[in-house]
């Protein structure tokens, strides 16, 4: 076990020289950083290295800031990581994300952003213009989605043609112009309208190649629907209904660089959920929706969380549907922990990786 003192003598000054190498490391992660020495007491000077870099670092970039200061200030330990960088098609293990790979690879889940990590990232990521063939599938997608929401009775009875109800109000009113004869009998009715829509995006590191397209797609539907809400999740609940209602989707998806600041991290899908359930005003948003999730499904850790909170959503919306990149491959099969544990919970399960994907599905809701 190392000494308290060798800690306590060199730990700010390792934190400031880390700056001085214009190392991001903001106040929440030097205090994620001290109460982790605090609570496991490093057993020796590479374990307090990998908790540096796992609590201090989101990137290897940041890594080869991290460890000569590290060496520097707590002894002769190797600038970089013992295994060798690795390309994100290589079929190891390590790039698999089987278990095999460094405890600093494990927690952000690859550099490819391949795999489902847990690290909590601050970092505003950039999300680029809108590709020619996104650009032409948006005005179809627009057209398509009105007719494709289910909808539901009002509450509330209006004047109507033909209807259960008499308007008594009107008739009335016209009898009075008509020295109190009853000319036409008018009506009441509940005329239907569209439900609530809630998408609940995925933007952690293993969608950072679907998340800008999902953003679209949300953007679509805020601009289309007058009852449609939007969330991201990765390591947090993020309300993004507001800034995408710019005109501009390049604009409204460009400004969640502002907003959205746990893109491309850690991934904890029921944590995420539950905050979500836990606020009145959000349950309110789910309750009687369509809720559609886009998620590849890949939660670390336990799963009892999310499990718990999508069976929650189900009971609480119209219909759950859950959009995944993964399904776009016929070969595709729900076998992971996270997937396996809400497949019944879910009313339906599609493959989504884009706008064009997005748009079909909405045809196929369009027929339902």
């Amino acid at each position: 076990m190392i000494e308290r003192s060798l800690v306590s003598d060199h730990v700010h000054g390792f934190l400031r020289d880390l700056r001085e190498h214009s190392l991001h490391v903001p106040v929440a992660k030097q205090r994620i950083f001290l109460r982790a020495i605090e609570a496991v007491g490093p057993r020796d000077l590479t374990h307090l290295y990998w908790i540096g870099a796992s609590t201090l670092t989101h990137s290897r970039e940041d890594l080869e800031v991290y460890s000569p200061v590290f060496a520097r200030w707590f002894g002769g330990l190797p600038a970089r990581p013992a295994r060798d960088e690795e390309s994100p098609d290589d079929e190891s293990p390590a790039a698999r994300g089987t278990g095999d790979e460094t405890p600093f690879a494990a927690a952000l889940g690859g550099q490819a952003g391949l795999e489902a990590g847990s690290a909590e990232r601050e970092r505003r990521p950039v999300f680029g213009p809108a590709s020619p063939d996104d650009r032409a599938v948006l005005p179809l997608l627009r057209r398509e989605l009105r007719d494709a929401m289910p909808t539901v009775r009002s509450r509330r009875r209006r004047p109507a043609r033909r209807g259960p109800w008499i308007d008594l109000a009107r008739i009335c009113r016209e009898s009075w112009r008509g020295h109190g004869e009853i000319v036409t009998l008018r009506r009441r009715n509940r005329p239907r309208r569209q439900r609530r829509v809630l998408l609940l995006i995925d933007v952690s590191g293993s969608m950072k190649q679907h998340s800008a397209g999902y953003l679209r797609f949300a953007h679509a539907v805020v601009g289309c629907l007058d009852r449609a809400e939007v969330f991201t999740f990765g390591t947090r609940l993020t309300r993004v209904t507001g800034p995408l209602r710019a005109r501009d989707v390049d604009a409204a998806v460009g400004s969640l660089s502002e907003v959205v600041l746990d893109a491309e991290g850690g991934t904890r899908i029921g944590p995420s959920l539950q905050q979500f359930l836990g606020n009145a005003r959000y349950v309110t948003m789910a309750r009687g929706a369509l809720v559609i999730v886009l998620s590849d499904g890949l939660e670390r850790g336990d799963c009892g969380p999310m499990r718990a909170a999508v069976r929650r959503l189900s009971l609480l919306g119209h219909r759950l549907l859950w959009w995944t990149p993964l399904a776009c491959d016929p070969a595709y099969r729900p076998i992971t922990r996270g997937m396996s544990a809400v497949l019944g919970d879910v009313d339906a399960l599609a493959g989504v990786r884009d706008l064009r994907t997005a748009y079909e599905q909405v045809q196929t809701l369009a027929k339902e």
